[in-house]
């Protein structure tokens, strides 16, 4: 007979180690119970209970009210107090506590026991009939809230009424009188949306709002944010249930936020916030604007310095930065909650750098506490420095970052804005959890109230988002999505610029920079270059895009696009000469103008990337790229007959006309380009060969070290590979032997096709290298454009979860990832020592770049700015890896 299943532990029982069943704040309240860190008593409900109940549609797991009653009267003879007694009442909070951080994402409810009978008592026992008469209020309304939906507009619109009438601008300006008053009215408002009374039995309240807390765990707003971060769906959350500590029963009372380092900047520095005579929920929700931490010390400097001691001891217990809630009922200090702090990419990387300074962790374990994505965050322009424009306003510099976009004034239109391609930036008074969904689409965030360690801050802080919170002189007119700030007025869809680091709003598009790597990143990424494996090179095509690779640590090119040489505007016209050729002659003849261009730009590419290898890549698309729309020609000719313009030139233009529809294709992303074209036209790749011979042997001579690897695109059949080759090999001999020179140089092609890595160990006979171009092997694996798919159907397809990620984005494991898989197995069955690389844009995903380690590629390449991103991952991967070995 199996063991029955334990759904309730004692804060006692448990400890940091049990996060997956306990979820991560009930984990870390039980540990701190453990170490002797002063906490309410209470107990949790397990994850797995929260699970085993969404499985069966609500309804719990068997034993489970049993054993919620069993603990609950078990708190209530520790603590000799009884749910909703009329003397000596005890109260209890019930909080959501997931096993990854999620804030303000699911419920809590405080205050729960207090009833009609027990107000009474608790007015006795404090002294206090108004903190009695608020209490009951404040659970009123969180729980009708949470529990029974009632829209949370109905009790704020109750209570702003009662100031009005009263005169009064703050909650706490409210007498007791006024309070009971508000109860009453909470009461009836709360009656005409459910239809019925609130329940009176506190421990059917309890059962209730249990049943809540589980319920947000599949909220709009949670999963979202889950979705955000990469949390499974299946993990559920714990319910926590503790004993109230109340820090709004008097002065001597006092809630707030601190963390033990700087979240925003990671220097060892007091960072927080506190309100006195106040509830948990007035700091977070931007309620009340609080105070500075530092100002505790004169109003409850005992506290004060418990706290401070605490959390040198909680920071050192844990090894980190830690972010922590706390209460003082009367002068006695509780920690109601600590976790590993979110915070900024920059105080990441300075926390743990300088955590490895001070000897609590090492070099490996910074690595591992870096998330490749967060280094992405530092790789974004800032505002250029030398602006000398005024800002309007001046708030709280919340998240720093530079932030340009036009207005929005609601969630659901930054989310739809920003998933048609705009850049917005979300105003409001204060964000909300349901706010989630437009914060992720905006670029950055603005309100005009609340604190550094508010709902806004916070959120922005973990998703690397500039915010400028608390920004009190702001004016916001939602209903008709107007933002006032001194004698300007903006609507929706006018730009401003955010600046996070300063909190400066500016109106208009203020220019921005490239960002400036400082010493903590480099130090990090230079960590990981001693870890990883897989080179990592760069996709450039000029010189400065090979420099600044250079500059981001690149240790090579593996990917240089020649057609994007023949773009340019002064090389159009030779271009298009050579396509429009009769014959062989003349685009010989057309070429040879071409030749020097492209030497001039091989010479630059290879001078900056002297003593790394560089992959250039034969001409790869279809002709008809490089001239003018077929309907745009169609019109000018109409437009030269019209206008009665010459014969002559009616002729020429009718002749491109004639050459765009010979030259157009129904699906040219599958017709006559990369290798396909190079056959049809050898003089092209005839002329390449020669401007790569020429520009290295010219390096060379010039005291370079070129390190020269020619790929040719989208073969599909090793004969492809096997002609192309014969061409390169016979033209580089003709340039060689005519410098009287010797140059080394490699052949390979790009593995772009689902049939070429099937049939790899064919093509492997004559390469020297394997390229996977992720990118068309995508298109071509899945069947989908992704210009097409983009902007169709795969925004539903994420929104539904039939595909865990954009495929273009991150690579899909188990059918483009499996080809590549396939592709490098078979190719060096027959070569073993066959290089292999990825150039598309998984070069540079994280996720990607694991599944490449996993397969034993040598190296990835991407854009240059995101070098420094693929060096860390490429150490992760290795990290990782290890992390789950068995054992």
């Amino acid at each position: 007979m199996s063991e029955p299943v334990t759904y309730v532990y004692d804060l006692s029982e448990g400890s940091a180690s049990m996060k997956s069943l306990l979820g991560g704040k009930g984990a870390n309240v039980a540990e701190m119970t453990r170490i002797g860190v002063p906490v309410p008593d209470g107990f949790t409900i397990t994850t797995a209970a929260c699970v085993e109940a969404m499985r069966s549609g609500g309804e719990w797991p068997q034993g489970l009210a049993e054993a919620i009653e069993e603990r609950l009267r078990r708190l209530e003879e520790r603590t000799g107090r009884v749910l909703g007694a009329s003397d000596r009442p005890l109260l209890v909070s019930v909080r959501s506590g997931a096993v990854h951080s999620m804030p303000g994402m699911m419920d809590t409810i405080l205050n729960l026991g207090i009833t009609d009978e027990s107000v009474a008592g608790l007015a006795a026992e404090s002294e206090s009939p108004r903190f009695a008469w608020d209490s009951y209020r404040r659970f009123i309304q969180m729980y009708g809230e949470v529990v029974e939906s009632v829209p949370s507009h109905v009790y704020d619109d109750a209570l702003e009424a009662l100031k009005s009438r009263r005169g009064v601008s703050q909650d706490t300006d409210l007498t007791s009188e006024d309070l009971q008053e508000l109860v009453a009215t909470f009461k009836d408002l709360s009656r005409e949306h459910m239809g019925e009374d609130l329940p009176a039995d506190p421990r059917e309240q309890l059962r209730r709002s249990v049943d809540a807390v589980f319920r947000s765990w599949l909220n709009p707003r949670a999963a979202v944010y889950r979705r955000a971060n990469n949390i499974p769906d299946d993990l559920g959350t714990a319910v926590n249930i503790m004993q109230m500590v109340f820090g709004n029963l008097g002065d001597t009372s006092a809630t707030g936020v601190c963390f033990t380092r700087n979240p925003a900047t990671g220097a060892k520095e007091l960072y927080g916030e506190f309100l006195l005579n106040a509830q948990g929920e007035d700091v977070v929700a931007g309620i009340r604007t609080p105070r500075p931490l530092a100002e505790m010390e004169s109003v409850l400097p005992e506290a004060y310095k418990q706290l401070l001691d605490t959390m040198t001891l909680l920071e050192h217990h844990y090894g980190d930065m830690q972010d922590i809630e706390f209460t003082v009922e009367q002068g006695t200090l509780y920690l109601l909650q600590t976790r590993a702090g979110k915070r900024t990419a920059q105080a990441a990387i300075k926390v743990v750098s300088d955590l490895v300074t001070e000897g609590v962790i090492d070099q490996r374990e910074a690595l591992r506490r870096i998330e490749p994505g967060q280094l992405d965050q530092l790789l974004h322009p800032a505002i250029d420095p030398t602006h000398q424009q005024e800002p309007l306003t001046t708030g709280l510099n919340a998240s720093p970052g530079a932030a340009v976009g036009s207005l929005v004034f609601d969630a659901d239109t930054a989310e739809q804005r920003g998933r048609a391609g705009d850049a917005v930036v979300l105003v409001r008074w204060e964000t909300t959890p349901d706010d989630i969904h437009g914060v992720i689409a905006a670029q950055g965030v603005l309100t005009a109230h609340g604190g550094m360690t508010s709902h806004a801050a916070v959120v922005a802080r973990g998703m690397g988002k500039p915010c400028v919170a608390g920004a009190s002189s702001i004016k916001i007119d939602a209903a008709r999505k107007i933002l006032t700030i001194g004698d300007t007025v903006l609507g929706e869809g006018d730009t401003i610029t955010l600046d996070g680091s300063t909190g400066q709003v500016f109106e208009g598009a203020l220019d921005l920079v490239p960002p400036q790597i400082n010493t903590d990143f480099q130090q990090l990424v230079g960590w990981a270059d001693g870890i990883r494996r897989m080179s990592v090179r760069a996709n450039a095509d000029t010189g400065e895009d090979a420099r600044k690779a250079r500059e981001f640590g690149a240790e090579g090119i593996g990917l240089c696009r020649t057609e994007h040489m023949f773009m340019d505007e002064s090389r159009l016209p030779a271009v298009r000469r050579m396509i429009l050729a009769d014959g062989e002659d003349e685009r010989e003849a057309a070429l040879a103008e071409i030749l020097p261009m492209q030497q001039g730009d091989f010479e630059e590419i290879l001078t900056a990337m002297s003593g790394l290898p560089v992959t250039i890549r034969l001409l790869d698309p279809p002709l008809h790229e490089f001239l003018p729309s077929l309907l745009d020609q169609a019109l000018e000719v109409q437009r030269l007959q019209l206008a009665g313009a010459d014969g002559p030139e009616i002729q020429r233009a009718e002749a491109l006309r004639s050459r765009i529809n010979k030259l157009t294709e129904q699906n040219p992303m599958l017709g006559t380009r990369g290798v396909r074209l190079a056959l049809l036209y050898p003089e092209i790749p005839r002329m390449q060969v020669r401007a790569i011979a020429r520009a290295a042997l010219a390096v060379a001579a010039g005291g370079g070290d070129p390190r020269v690897e020619i790929m040719v695109p989208l073969v599909a059949f090793s004969a492809e590979l096997e002609r192309l080759r014969d061409l390169v090999d016979e033209v580089m001999a003709e340039e060689l032997e005519r410098a009287g020179s010797t140059l080394a140089y490699t052949v390979g092609t790009m593995i772009e096709l689902p049939r070429a890595a099937i049939c790899a160990d064919d093509i492997a006979a004559h390469a020297d290298f394997f390229s996977f171009g992720t990118n068309d092997l995508t298109q071509t694996t899945i069947g989908i454009s992704r210009d097409d798919a983009e902007g169709a159907f795969l925004a539903a397809y994420l929104d539904e979860r039939l595909v865990p990620a954009n495929p273009f984005a991150s690579i899909d494991r188990d059918g483009v990832g499996e080809l590549v898989r396939i592709g490098a197995e078979k190719g060096r069955s027959v070569r073993a020592d066959l290089k292999l690389g990825v150039c598309g844009e998984h070069g540079g995903d994280p996720a990607s770049i694991a599944l490449f380690e996993q397969i034993g590629l040598d190296y990835v390449s991407c854009s240059p700015y995101r070098v420094p991103i693929a060096r860390f991952a490429a150490a992760r991967a290795i990290l990782d890896a290890e992390h789950d070995l068995p054992g």
